[in-house]
């Protein structure tokens, strides 16, 4: 049976809602009875390196076989699979802190470590997949330099030190459509359409992983 790991985030930067606490909840409600698949879920903080900590505590602990990450890029029109991670932390002084305050600038993930590390997820493949079905997804390349970046460089950088054959990376979901109620100019998608497409990128991944075997 495949072992996925499946994080998502508190609300933060003044939002009460995090799309992707609701899509953890709704992976976990949906029944993948066609693929053999054993999912776990971790609600992270929005806290720079801690959130790095404890997922990768989860994943020694779960020892999975794919990590998906995802997080909220409120202002983004499309699901965006990231497709690189930078080795900084750094936040715009015009910008929101993390939720314990802290605004680190032009600092490291980790002293030395890679400038950059790339998903080992078939975005490719989970991309087309998804416009196929009616649902708007592009490759991004640029996962910021807040803490979903900070993840997915934490992430990345320990599997390609310990666990090369994992399939890892992480995807970026717009606002959901209640988080406009207040701000009617939001571009938002419906949480349903977010769940179903993250249903075809979990599924499209397992399929890829049971090629390569």
């Amino acid at each position: 049976m495949m072992k996925l790991l499946l994080s998502g985030f508190e609300p933060f930067g003044g939002h009460t809602i995090n799309p992707t606490q609701s899509l953890l909840q709704a992976m976990e409600d949906y029944s993948f009875t066609d693929i053999s698949l054993e999912l776990h879920t971790i609600l992270l903080p929005v806290h720079y390196d801690e959130c790095v900590e404890l997922l990768l505590a989860e994943v020694e602990k779960f020892q999975p076989d794919i990590i998906i990450a995802c997080g909220l890029a409120a202002g983004r029109t499309a699901v965006n699979l990231e497709r690189i991670a930078v080795n900084i932390k750094d936040i715009e002084a015009s910008s929101y802190a993390d939720n314990r305050n802290e605004r680190p600038q032009d600092i490291p993930i980790r002293a030395n470590g890679p400038d950059g590390l790339f998903s080992t997820l078939p975005i490719r493949v989970i991309t087309d997949r998804l416009i196929e079905n009616g649902i708007p997804a592009v490759i991004s390349n640029t996962a910021g330099t807040f803490i979903c970046n900070n993840v997915m460089y934490g992430m990345l950088d320990y599997i390609k030190q310990s666990s090369p054959g994992v399939l890892a990376g992480f995807v970026h979901f717009p606002a959901s459509t209640e988080m406009a109620l207040h701000k009617p100019s939001l571009p938002t998608l419906p949480i349903n359409l977010m769940a179903r497409a993250l249903q075809l990128i979990i599924r499209t991944t397992v399929e890829q992983l049971q090629k390569d075997e």
